[in-house]
């Protein structure tokens, strides 16, 4: 990945292009990208995301006008339960977590590194 911001150091620019190479070949990274590899190459897995992100949303939805039926919860829970048994499906949310732990320690030793809090500057604000 290049970085390509003109006013950009070129210490800064050189650091944080290691900075993402070394990211993208850590082990959390290797073993997410494996896990979403497989993930899309499963089309059992995708369809069983898919259908539980459909079935959470119409289930949000019947919520918001009045009410659940004791079918879309069975429903639910027995989608749920086939999700929560796919190991490819459990890997790739595996490797997700750990991924994105991995890059909040980042974000720590950058914040103690400059004295602030480096991630909260990423976030967007809400008004």
């Amino acid at each position: 990945m290049t970085i390509s911001n003109q006013s950009m150091p070129a210490s800064l620019k050189m650091a944080t292009e290691t900075l993402i190479e070394n990211l993208l070949a850590s082990e959390a990274f290797v073993r997410y990208s494996r896990a979403k590899m497989m993930l899309e190459a499963d089309q059992n897995a995708k369809s069983k995301l898919e259908e539980l992100l459909t079935l959470q949303a119409k289930i949000r939805s019947a919520q918001m006008n009045g009410g659940v039926s004791q079918q879309q919860i069975e429903q639910l829970r027995a989608v749920q339960q086939e999700v929560q048994q796919n190991r490819v499906i459990i890997e790739y949310a595996q490797s997700q977590q750990a991924a994105i732990e991995y890059l909040r320690e980042i974000n720590q030793e950058i914040s103690k590194l400059i004295g602030i809090d480096f991630a909260s500057l990423a976030r967007q604000s809400s008004c």
